[in-house]
């Protein structure tokens, strides 16, 4: 396929939708499909050559409606994706890029994301995992908690601390951190759902080269900005992934084929979000118990769609240029989809009714929306709580006085050892 970004929308999803009649067989395995799609520049087209095809957010549209039309699998999603790309793309040496960037779009690379500590989530610079230079590598001691997808990675995204001495925003180091050595141990917690999505992760005197450190050492905290600006944006997107398998070595899903992830149904979903689709499928259930007419369900629905839709548009105007942005689209974001995610339980809770109560797969809508229900605290919580990010809309966004505490000079050495450290 030929890199021509004057196309017109229709016009890209007409080429893609050739190129899929020519390249998808739902009995390829995982990695063959991801590699073809990243060959072709599919995996990810708002990238640049030789990663993309340098597409706008229409023409991005439009590659993932073909995948739609067509019912083929996705491109790779998840922790690589989301946070690493963008980071290392921004952030990265060309040796960097040249190494991780392509194992992240075809999927055979799996990533984690080692950012919060038991003492440092919502003041997540007062972290103190220890990073020593040993030569041309550093030894790392710590512990990590509510890590995603740690129990699958290949690599994780590290922040850890440099120089104790150094205000604590100032002394961090941010690392490209091989997962499969010795000193590592990663050790799943299980949460309502049953699922064990986050995890704990133990690091004694674990290894990483020096040239997998991104950023200059003790700036690690601005490149960690990179990537939460792009997790709370990722986490306040109205959108799903197509594909539901995992990347990486470690799921063992890279050499299965397609078809069984394409219908794999809701065992392999986790409902953190509230898409169009999801409004689609409570306007089925309000369809199917009679209760479309109900004018207070209704009301609920087009409020819900309302929001969704706003959070779309909202996503579009950030991604649209310097000129059209706040610098708080990501907390915006992040807020907004957290509210549209409660009120998505509550419109289900009103339709279900005790329903609503039956868990399992035997349950009314095959269980998905009690597991929303169960799940639905977690994206309050999770990037950085909602209190968070309005101080961060506060403060940034609206200019208002900063919290009291410590002065920023002051050597995290000298900090209280609490939570508030």
């Amino acid at each position: 396929m030929a890199v021509a970004s004057g196309q017109s929308a229709q016009a890209v999803q007409a080429e893609v939708e050739a190129w899929i009649d020519e390249q998808w067989d739902a009995g390829l395995t995982v990695r063959q499909w991801w590699g073809r799609l990243a060959d072709a520049g599919l995996s990810y087209s708002h990238l640049e050559p030789p990663f993309g095809r340098s597409y706008n957010r229409e023409q991005v549209a439009a590659v993932f409606a073909a995948l739609r039309a067509k019912g083929a699998m996705g491109p790779p999603a998840g922790i690589g994706t989301m946070l690493a790309l963008p980071t290392i793309l921004t952030h990265g040496t060309q040796e960097q890029i040249d190494r991780f960037v392509r194992p992240i779009i075809d999927g055979s690379e799996g990533w984690c994301q080692l950012f919060s500590e038991p003492g440092a989530g919502s003041d997540l610079a007062g972290l103190q995992t220890r990073a020593e230079r040993d030569g041309d590598e550093w030894r790392v001691s710590g512990q990590k908690v509510w890590t995603s997808t740690g129990q699958v990675a290949d690599y994780g995204i590290l922040i850890a601390r440099t120089n104790p001495e150094a205000p604590k925003h100032q002394g961090i180091t941010y690392f490209l951190f091989p997962m499969h050595q010795p000193g590592v141990d990663v050790r799943p917690l299980r949460e309502m759902t049953g699922r064990a999505v986050f995890n704990e992760v133990f690091l004694d005197g674990a290894r990483v080269p020096d040239a997998y450190r991104l950023g200059d050492t003790n700036t690690g905290w601005a490149v960690a900005n990179t990537t939460l600006m792009h997790e709370r944006a990722g986490i306040g997107e109205a959108s799903g992934g197509y594909g539901r398998a995992a990347p990486g070595t470690v799921a063992g899903h890279l050499d299965r084929p397609c078809h069984e992830f394409l219908t794999a149904g809701r065992a392999s979903m986790v409902q953190g979000h509230i898409s169009l689709g999801t409004i689609h499928r409570f306007i089925a259930l309000a369809r199917e118990r009679g209760l479309l007419d109900d004018p207070l369900i209704r009301q609920e629905i087009a409020a819900l769609h309302t929001r969704v839709q706003v959070i779309m548009w909202s996503a579009r105007r950030a991604k649209g240029g310097a000129g059209s942005r706040t610098g708080v689209e990501g907390p915006l974001a992040k807020v907004a989809m957290s509210q549209a995610v409660e009120a998505g339980r509550e419109l289900g809770c009103h339709i279900l009714g005790p329903d609503a109560q039956l868990w399992g797969r035997e349950a009314v809508t095959d269980g998905w929306f009690q597991e929303l229900v169960v799940f639905s605290p977690a994206p309050a919580i999770y990037g950085g709580t909602d209190q968070v990010q309005r101080n961060i809309i506060g403060e940034r966004g609206l200019g208002l006085p900063k919290e009291p505490g410590h002065p920023r000079e002051t050597p995290f050495r000298e900090l209280p050892a609490n939570t508030t450290r």
